[in-house]
């Protein structure tokens, strides 16, 4: 607090108000002897200067005499204890100045040290609570940004995994179709292998990405998409209607598959009972929802992935992932960010 920029502004404010608030109370009778009022208040606007400007070279120092008191003594304390040294020597150089300056005779006159003081004290101690509220509010304040950045490293630590993960049933189950294929369909093979090797390019040059346009995420999407079509043909359905104005957009990589992936993961897909997949975008906002036609018998699931998207979506903005379900159908909601160039 002492060593605030526009401290010398704080000082002069402080100087009227002592000098309005003595010259109300005790007039200028604040000493045995007549003193001048513009005498008055320059003695008392040097004593806070003094005790202002000795506070802050204690306050530069305190770091080295901590270490040396090995950190036994709470910061604050050890301030006020040499604050109080400071009103001492502060009030003796004021005082005895003041003689010359009114043609006295230099003395040490305890009585007049005592009322000089018994202002600086009041003054130091008003100036220590200040310092001791600054302080707490910065530590607050550390703490809070300590605690957010901690909590935004491990939101995205558990994102840094996430994209890292491969599921590796979706890779197996692609070896088995491709297996079939090659010996049915050449052709369909080779492009089977080409929308493939698309997606892993995809996920593994984006996995360090926290963000990447709406446009590279959906022609990722269209080769992912193309994949579980060879897989579940006509069981599998996924109409796409992308406002054009959307794509100017940006989303967190790898989320749409996700989410593709968490509807096949809990729905079934049949020919009775075909998994239909709609994403959309509105308002910007993009949509994925699908009907509701849940596995009678679930897989296990650790329940984190559509958690896991949500929090990620805090730590990159203030717009929220909104899930709804009804009897029907499921939805979930992505905020598409806008970013602006630096």
């Amino acid at each position: 607090m002492f060593k605030v920029r526009y401290r010398y502004f704080f000082i002069l404010l402080l100087g009227i108000y002592s000098f309005l608030n003595i010259r109300y109370t005790v007039g200028d009778k604040l000493f045995d002897f007549e003193v001048p009022l513009f005498a008055l208040f320059l003695v008392l606007t040097l004593v806070v200067l003094g005790i202002w400007e000795l506070n802050r070279l204690a306050e530069i120092k305190l770091p080295v005499i901590q270490s040396r008191l090995q950190h036994k003594v709470h910061p604050l304390i050890t301030l006020f204890i040499i604050s109080v040294l400071n009103v001492a020597v502060t009030c003796f150089v004021v005082m005895e100045a003041l003689y010359p300056f009114l043609g006295l005779p230099i003395r040490i006159e305890t009585s007049h040290l005592t009322l000089l003081m018994a202002f600086g004290f009041r003054v130091n101690l008003f100036l220590n609570c200040i310092n001791a509220i600054v302080y707490y509010m910065d530590r607050l304040k550390k703490t809070q940004l300590e605690a957010e950045q901690l909590k935004k490293e491990s939101i995205e630590a558990q994102f840094e995994a996430l994209r890292n993960q491969i599921n590796p049933h979706f890779l197996f189950n692609c070896f088995n179709v491709l297996s079939t294929l090659v010996y049915k369909d050449a052709d369909t093979s080779a492009k089977f292998i080409d929308q493939l090797s698309k997606v892993y390019r995809y996920l593994l040059y984006n996995q360090d990405k926290k963000v990447v346009p709406l446009n590279e995420e959906l022609e990722f999407i269209e080769s992912y998409l193309y994949l579980l079509k060879i897989r579940f043909g006509d069981n599998f359905i996924v109409q796409t209607a992308i406002d054009p104005e959307s794509k100017k957009y940006y989303i967190a990589p790898a989320v749409l598959q996700m989410l593709v992936e968490n509807a096949i993961k809990h729905n079934v897909v049949s020919r009775k009972n075909p998994l239909q997949i709609a994403i959309t975008s509105a308002n910007s906002t993009l949509i994925v929802s699908n009907n509701l036609q849940e596995k009678p018998v679930k897989e296990e699931s650790s329940r984190l992935g559509l958690k896991n998207i949500q929090s990620r979506y805090v730590f990159l903005s203030h717009k929220q992932v909104v899930i709804e379900k009804t009897a029907n159908d499921f939805s979930v909601k992505i905020p598409l960010l806008e970013i602006t160039a630096a």
